[in-house]
């Protein structure tokens, strides 16, 4: 087998150490030829390269040069030029890893001949690979319709792609729309994105996204260019394209239930809107609270409907199935649970809640439409936030959330303008106010008239105490003292962590979440919007503690790796480096299905041996060591080729 070698000088890094005539005297018996190239990397030194191999036409090629992360497919796409197939060559990294940390030059080319040597004896057993393509679809599932599963929505449907919108919940936009000012700029929710909603539901391209409400992906299958999800969809009992919005129903529903809209702190109707203003603008049936499904006959909802055929008693649960190529998820964030911290007084001082649920009580649309009040009725006179609750915390949550601060100097803001004369406390263990336009708010709190800012070491140094009917944070000053700050109101800025349904979905998915909840990236730095399943996408909060402009342009990265991996007519190629197993020797023991990283191992119905999906699978050869059989190899990564270079390279 005629096994030609080529031997970058680049420039002088590598031969100013390596003698390549040595080795090439060395290895004469052992390689058809070794031709140096001074640089074998550049234009001129790869046309030199193809117009060799095309006129000695050697069986297999071995690059001497630098690493083959940098440039192996440099060298493949020269093999390919000159008719050869590009998986028949092997390159050596005689640079990095000899020139460079090997000062001694007989030592390196020494070094480096053994290298070369144990390369020529690996090509040899290298097989022709050939990359296969498969058709795949450019429709997009994306699950959560928050403002990252909007943008990328409407992105994807603007460059014309079908995308399916799953949404949980009745109304779209996420928690923003629940917000009436949002940091740094003060501007509002709901207005910020009614022009994004607008565009979704009624836009121009409208007629490419279908949104489903009150729905969850119940099972995925298959695999990237290829995804067939189930979807359940909850039924909602009120036509949305014949319903008006007038909420005639909703006044007559003799039915309440708490408000998880507004965290519990009013009640709704069995039939109501989310909130003034949500969309889509229709009403829903909430059938647990409905006293029509308790046994009643009570028709009151349909009875004051003025648009016939709009309240819908008998339509049930849907299941639904949809194709897609791609998923994207964004589903959000949740807060960490403030029970962990009974000191504080959460559900049980009134007056103490969580950030969400203060935020319900400034909104005009929320249960106190925006009217602040103490517990006992009046305007309350001091209003406390304590930041950090369950952040910067080795027991709770080591990270920093990074958003927290930013909406207590928002709150502080809010509380001054609905009440001039209250005074403010925060409690902060650190102050995280990243941006360019992010500190004006924490500079308009510090300048504020009545703010006071009280730092603390740990929550374990707080509590929350009553006194009659008023209330007090106690806490350590400085000096280690204690003291006391009394307050009508008092606020807690709980930890951001993953969402509250991350390790249903993630094993639906087959995606994992990481040790804090969020789901876990391809790369925190270089693909944070990759999940470490090939063809599933993370946008927003969902992977990461992050605000509305991170969490959307996240998902239009999401998105953008929608659009070039899975352009319109083009074909999936599959790289050939995958697993394949030997059946006759599996014994369906599922050893290498545990620990496949890529869940790309199956298992036939008929057998129980496994069986390697290629589209899914990325080399990593996890399962071929894993194998107690030994039926399992790895293409381009046989042991036969392993072996071979390391008997070589000890000669």
């Amino acid at each position: 087998m005629k096994v030609g070698v080529y031997f970058c000088n680049c420039g002088s890094n590598i031969s100013e150490r390596i003698d390549a005539q040595k080795i090439a005297s060395e290895l004469s018996g052992e390689i058809a030829w070794m031709e140096a190239v001074d640089f074998a990397c550049s234009e001129e030194g790869q046309e030199s390269l193809v117009r060799h191999l095309a006129e000695h036409r050697p069986d297999r090629v071995v690059v001497a040069a630098c690493s083959p992360r940098e440039h192996e497919a440099t060298f493949q796409r020269v093999l390919e030029r000159a008719g050869m197939n590009p998986w028949l060559l092997q390159m050596v990294n005689i640079r990095e890893q000899v020139a460079w940390v090997t000062p001694d030059p007989e030592l390196a080319t020494r070094k480096a001949a053994r290298w070369i040597r144990g390369a020529s004896a690996r090509v040899r057993r290298h097989e022709p690979l050939e990359t296969r393509e498969v058709e795949a679809s450019g429709n997009v599932l994306i699950i959560g319709a928050g403002p990252a599963g909007l943008k990328a929505a409407l992105l994807l449907a603007e460059a014309g792609r079908k995308v399916v919108l799953v949404e949980k919940t009745p109304v779209l936009g996420g928690m923003p729309v629940r917000y009436e000012d949002l940091f740094p700029n003060m501007e509002c929710g709901p207005c910020m994105l009614e022009p994004v909603l607008g565009e979704v539901m009624h836009g121009p391209h409208a007629s490419n996204l279908e949104i489903l409400t009150l729905a969850e992906v119940t099972e995925v299958t298959g695999y990237y260019g290829n995804f067939t999800a189930k979807i359940r969809q909850a039924p909602r009992h009120v036509d949305v394209e014949k319903c008006i919005g007038c909420g005639e129903c909703i006044a007559p529903c003799p039915a309440s239930s708490p408000n998880e809209f507004n965290y519990g702190l009013d009640e709704r109707k069995a039939m109501s809107l989310a909130f003034a203003g949500a969309l889509p603008n229709a009403p829903f049936l909430d059938e647990a609270a409905c006293v029509r499904w308790k046994g009643e006959d009570c028709q009151a909802c349909l009875d004051a409907c003025p648009v016939e055929d709009t309240v819908l008693f008998h339509c049930g649960v849907k299941h639904l199935k949809r194709n897609a190529g791609a998923i994207i998820v964004a589903i959000g964030s949740a807060l960490y649970s403030c029970a962990e911290f009974s000191a504080l007084g959460h559900r049980a001082i009134p007056g103490v809640y969580t950030s969400l649920e203060f935020e319900r009580l400034l909104a005009s649309n929320g249960p106190t439409a925006g009217e602040l009040r103490a517990p006992g009725g009046g305007p309350p006179s001091r209003v406390a936030i304590i930041h950090c609750v369950g952040s910067l915390d080795e027991k709770h949550r080591p990270y920093c959330s990074g958003v927290c601060c930013q909406y207590a100097f928002k709150f502080n803001h809010l509380v001054r303008k609905k009440l001039p004369e209250a005074a403010i406390v925060h409690f902060y263990k650190e102050l995280c106010v990243p941006g360019k336009e992010e500190f004006a708010l924490y500079e308009h709190a510090r300048q504020t008239a009545g703010a006071t800012f009280v730092r603390y070491t740990s929550l374990a140094d707080l509590r929350v105490v009553t006194e009659d009917d008023s209330k007090a944070v106690i806490y350590r000053d400085a000096a280690g003292a204690e003291a006391r700050i009394s307050a009508d109101v008092i606020v807690l800025c709980p930890a951001v962590v993953g969402p509250a349904d991350a390790a249903q979905l993630g094993a639906t998915l087959d995606i994992s979440p990481d040790r804090f909840g969020f789901f876990e990236e391809l790369h925190s730095r270089l693909d944070s919007a990759q999940s470490k399943m090939k063809g599933i996408y993370l946008a927003g909060a969902c992977q990461a503690p992050m605000d509305i402009q991170k969490s959307i342009n996240q998902g239009l990265a999401a998105a953008g790796y929608v659009l070039s991996g899975l352009v319109e007519g083009k074909r999936l190629r599959i790289d050939p480096i995958t697993a394949s197993v030997d059946e006759p020797r599996c014994s369906g023991c599922r050893t290498c299905g545990a620990v496949c990283p890529y869940k790309a191992i199956g298992f036939l119905p008929d057998s129980r041996r496994a069986t390697v999906n290629a589209l899914l699978c990325q080399g990593c050869g996890t399962c071929v060591a894993a194998c107690p059989a030994g039926a399992i190899q790895g293409a381009h990564f046989a042991n036969a080729q392993i072996y071979a270079e390391m008997e070589a390279l000890l000669q």
